[in-house]
């Protein structure tokens, strides 16, 4: 199970990066929920609504980490943008039935040339 969750989460990214909507959509429960330090709880229409937008921008994602423990999994990975920003997050999944049922995004650091930027307090 472990194996085919860390599958899931890989599948997932690379719908992301691909801008394939409809392969991030099948890989989430119906009642598949989303928490960020922007958005609380939302539901799976909402997170759409509110969250995806042409993801042309990522020129690619470096996962880190995958911790699976049964239907839970921790992520962490430094995502790139072409326009050469970065930052890394850590994610929480759950699963149901071999989809994302919730993800919980707790953003990272802005990064630059492979170092943490000062971030303001």
């Amino acid at each position: 199970m472990a194996d085919d969750n860390e599958r899931v989460i890989r599948n997932l990214f690379a719908a992301y990066l691909a801008n394939d909507r409809q392969r991030v959509s099948d890989a989430l429960t119906d009642d598949f929920r989303f928490t960020s330090p922007f958005d609380d709880d939302l539901d799976k229409a909402a997170y759409f609504q509110r969250c995806w937008r042409d993801s042309g921008w990522i020129a690619r994602h470096e996962i880190e980490r995958i911790f699976v423990r049964g239907d839970e999994a921790f992520v962490t990975y430094c995502c790139l943008a072409t326009d050469g920003r970065s930052f890394r997050n850590t994610e929480f999944f759950t699963f149901a039935g071999g989809k994302v049922r919730r993800i919980d995004v707790y953003f990272g650091a802005a990064r630059q040339d492979g170092r943490f930027l000062p971030q303001p307090r």
